[in-house]
């Protein structure tokens, strides 16, 4: 399987935040803007996998500041690591207040995306190829929390075998 560039699947999605979009404080619901990560996210992991590809897991999704309604809301995604099935997505969040020009970076997210088959099994991905210093110190840093992951896993694991949790 030939490989594919980081350039390759890289996206920027922008939106308008609406009235529609505010929580009770008045600002944009946290939930509006999981939904615009997962859907960029998604999008950038298709992209790679030239295949359907479903949201494995968010490692994390942190919150830096408030996103306005009138806000644009900006999300950078592209993939950081690839797995035999399985890949990373990072996930740049900003908002612009398009009158004045000033943008905030709100939040930043991690996702793992499967890629699947027509029956909906998991299927190979091609692999990444690294072309810049950044592109490999976000791949080296994808590495260290999928090891993260999979020590958590195994430690739920055994404590769910041997129920002492």
């Amino acid at each position: 399987m030939e490989g594919k560039k980081v350039k390759d699947s890289h996206l920027t999605m922008v939106s308008q935040m609406t009235h529609q979009d505010a929580n009770l404080a008045g600002n944009v619901h946290g939930g509006v803007i999981m939904k615009n990560i997962d859907t960029t996210a998604g999008i950038v992991a298709c992209r790679h996998a030239n295949s359907p590809a479903v949201t494995a897991s968010i490692d994390r999704i942190d919150f830096h500041s408030p996103v306005y309604v009138g806000d644009l809301l900006r999300l950078i995604a592209s993939i950081n690591y690839v797995g035999k099935t399985s890949m990373e997505v990072g996930v740049r969040v900003e908002a612009e207040n398009f009158m004045s020009g000033k943008v905030r970076h709100t939040a930043s997210a991690y996702l793992t995306f499967v890629s699947l088959t027509g029956e909906g099994r998991p299927s190979p991905v091609p692999p990444l190829i690294l072309e810049t210093d950044e592109e490999k110190r976000r791949n080296r840093e994808a590495q260290i929390r999928r090891e993260a992951r999979l020590r958590l896993r195994k430690i739920e694991e055994d404590c769910q075998k041997n129920k002492n949790c």
